[in-house]
């Protein structure tokens, strides 16, 4: 790494720069910074980065805060417990703070995309400052079939991605086939026969694997990628929140509909990202929702990536 040039200065130097620094604050009324208008919160909208001769785009297609986490998660523990485990976190225990991440995968072939969000107008949005346009999509895969997942699917009753074909888990789709979801009607249904469905361990595209997560719901799925021996995994919303999730994998998410098998299905697949030391996008997680876990008492440790992915070979 190169060296910055550093400039020694004789004592009295050093005093007389000190001496002028009152001299040059004062040539800047203070009213001129208070004065400046109040931006609000502001998020990039996507984060990428290569995965072997992939490249990988994580997109915040919306945020939102939500009263009464403790209604959310952790049903089976004590406000005491939940309490004392958001102030580990340092998080409020009235308010949470969540994330929508589809993510894009460039293959090198194609564009394929996972998941769409809440709605047309943030998942355009977020593709467009990520620098493609929804037409540019080959696939999109469903992950399953919640509101926050498949709204995107259409903009007034016409398809977002024109070009893309589909793909989800056959015990999904069935599962919501036969329910009369409305969301499900209005943005999946209409697909009909353009939508292929799949079976845990099959490929989406070459390095690109379905694992089932059932529990959250009937066929949710999380997918593996690889390229060139580097692996990251798409988890969709087998852990909704860093920690009241990901690291109490037992404690109950009321948007899982198995409970037990969404508690089950966290600690086998975080065991294995764990033990195999192998990165993670989680659709709810603080954005740009990449990490890390390891093991930890009778739970995980959740670790936000930092460089990793930056570093050739990581």
């Amino acid at each position: 790494m190169a060296r910055l040039p550093f400039q020694h200065l004789s004592r009295r130097q050093a005093l007389l720069a000190g001496t002028a620094l009152p001299f040059a604050a004062s040539a800047f009324p203070s009213s001129a910074i208070a004065e400046a208008d109040m931006m609000g919160h502001s998020f990039t909208r996507h984060h990428r980065f290569p995965l072997g001769a992939f490249e990988v785009t994580a997109l915040l297609a919306g945020t939102q805060t939500r009263p009464d986490p403790h209604s959310i998660f952790g049903l089976n523990v004590s406000e005491e417990e939940f309490a004392r485990v958001a102030e580990a976190h340092f998080i409020p225990t009235d308010r949470a703070q969540f994330f929508f991440t589809p993510v894009v995968v460039n293959t090198g072939t194609e564009l394929v995309l996972f998941d769409t969000g809440t709605d047309a107008e943030g998942i355009t949005t977020a593709l467009q400052d990520a620098g493609h346009a929804p037409d540019q999509i080959d696939v999109v895969v469903l992950t399953h079939m919640h509101g926050d997942h498949i709204g995107g699917l259409m903009r007034d009753g016409v398809r977002t991605f024109a070009n893309a074909r589909y793909v989800t888990g056959r015990v999904e789709h069935e599962h919501w086939a036969a329910a009369g979801n409305e969301g499900f009607n209005a943005n999946v249904r209409p697909l009909g026969d353009d939508i292929r469905l799949i079976e845990g361990e099959d490929e989406v595209a070459p390095g690109i694997t379905a694992i089932e997560a059932f529990g959250h719901t009937p066929g949710h799925l999380a997918f593996m990628l690889e390229s060139e021996g580097a692996r990251l995994a798409l988890i969709a919303d087998t852990a909704n929140h860093f920690a009241w999730s990901v690291e109490h994998p037992d404690w109950e998410v009321r948007f899982d509909m198995d409970k037990m098998a969404a508690a089950e299905t966290r600690r086998r697949i975080f065991g294995m990202l764990a033990q195999e030391r192998i990165p993670f996008i989680g659709y709810h997680m603080p954005f740009p929702a990449l990490g890390y876990v390891a093991a930890e008492g009778e739970g995980f440790r959740y670790v936000p990536a930092s460089y990793q992915m930056m570093l050739d070979g990581a």
